[in-house]
């Protein structure tokens, strides 16, 4: 094939036929005996060489970025709450003289947390009011009769989490429905994670768990009126539960 055949063939064939071709047209050149010709072709070896690079750079920032979609969070630990290890304290003012503190024994649920997302988390917590327990046998039975919390038609008191607000420190605004004396109404109570970590009982997470409350708004306003105790109440839980 002479260089005119050659040139037609470069041009009538695709383009890959025509890159393969170069070596052929370029293959006759003797640079010794041409020494003018010879740096032509080098030139035109090196053009070729940095327009194919160019093709090259230019289809490729032409590529469609690649988009990843962000890796799912993970789902929120669950936890039992541990009877033996959780507390209920209560605190209420006595004649308008000193708090009183009692506390109940039996407390049971449980709860979601998520380190990465506190918001996501929920509390499920259930009080027996039989467990009410005031360092009294005698007091104990009137705070279970109906002046009270009415045990034997109200055995439980209740608080379901139904929003959670992150806040400093760590802490959580965590507002719920409780449930106290038969009567439900919303509450929000301070929740702060106090630890988290395996124990020699497994895989164990703790908060402290802290509300105000007028008893009179859930129908339990005994000696209020006379100044014997007060209307507000303070409930103070130490929550500690194992991974499920």
């Amino acid at each position: 094939m002479d260089s005119g055949e050659c040139g037609r063939s470069v041009r009538s064939g695709s383009r890959a036929d025509r890159m393969s071709a170069l070596p052929i047209l370029f293959a006759g050149l003797n640079p010794i005996r041409d020494k003018k010709k010879g740096k032509i072709m080098k030139h035109l070896c090196l053009f070729v060489g940095t327009l194919l690079a160019a093709v090259l750079i230019v289809a490729g920032a032409a590529r469609p970025a690649e988009h990843h979609a962000p890796a799912a969070s993970a789902a929120p630990e669950a936890f039992s709450i541990d009877p033996v290890h959780s507390t209920v304290i209560y605190k209420i003012e006595h004649m308008g003289v000193a708090p009183f503190f009692g506390r109940f024994n039996d407390i049971s649920g449980d709860f979601t947390f998520d380190e990465s997302n506190p918001a996501a988390a929920s509390f499920n917590i259930t009080i027996k009011t039989a467990s009410v327990d005031s360092g009294n046998e005698q007091r104990d039975r009137h705070l279970q009769s109906a002046d009270f919390f009415n045990a034997r038609e109200n055995p439980d008191i209740t608080f379901r989490s139904t929003s959670v607000t992150a806040g400093e420190d760590g802490a959580m605004q965590v507002t719920g429905d409780l449930t106290l004396h038969g009567v439900t109404k919303p509450v929000t109570v301070t929740v702060t994670p106090t630890g988290v970590g395996e124990t020699q009982q497994g895989y164990k997470r703790g908060f402290s768990v802290q509300a105000t409350i007028k008893r009179s708004e859930f129908g339990m306003d005994t000696y209020i009126q006379n100044g014997g105790l007060g209307d507000e109440v303070t409930l103070m839980i130490g929550l500690e539960g194992a991974r499920k």
